[in-house]
């Protein structure tokens, strides 16, 4: 297992949950929800200042395949997600993975519900805690296969400037 603090992700349309884990990759927690900004990039600023504030070696976001695991409008955003923020995270040297989510909210809401948690209630945690159920089968999966999990996001090359003669 390697070493290092590694960032759950999960994507949403108005809410981006972060989670952590320890330095050991055994336990992953909840940090954050961080405001989606469609219109900007304030969520990946703020996404990699806590990366940046934890030290995190890894990213980990959250890829929603339906049950069949085939590619959705939710898959194609939080890819599209998942590449802005390697780009955002490349010069720091904080690669950035997806992993299968399939079910990690529908697991955090009866997670929450077993915890006495309300819908009402947990609204504004559920997606911290979906991230939490994501990076935590990242782990899972890297320390029962000895390899990273999902795949690596590669970061889009920039466009080619067109030159004028």
């Amino acid at each position: 297992m390697r070493i290092g603090v590694r960032l759950g992700v999960d994507v949403g349309k108005a809410r981006v949950g972060v989670a952590r884990s320890d330095p050991h990759g055994m336990l992953a927690t909840p940090v954050e929800t961080v405001p989606r900004d469609l219109g900007g990039d304030a969520d990946l600023v703020r996404i990699a200042q806590i990366a940046a504030d934890l030290d995190a070696v890894e990213v980990i976001v959250g890829l929603p395949l339906n049950l069949r695991g085939e590619r959705t409008p939710s898959t194609d955003d939080a890819a599209a997600f998942a590449e802005r923020l390697a780009s955002r995270l490349d010069g720091d040297g904080v690669p950035v993975r997806l992993v299968d989510e399939r079910l990690s909210t529908v697991s955090a809401q009866g997670q929450l519900r077993q915890a006495g948690k309300k819908t009402k209630q947990s609204r504004s945690i559920i997606d911290q805690a979906a991230a939490v159920v994501i990076l935590q089968h990242g782990l899972d999966v890297e320390r029962a296969r000895g390899e990273a999990p999902g795949h690596a996001v590669a970061i889009p090359e920039p466009p080619e400037e067109e030159t004028r003669t």
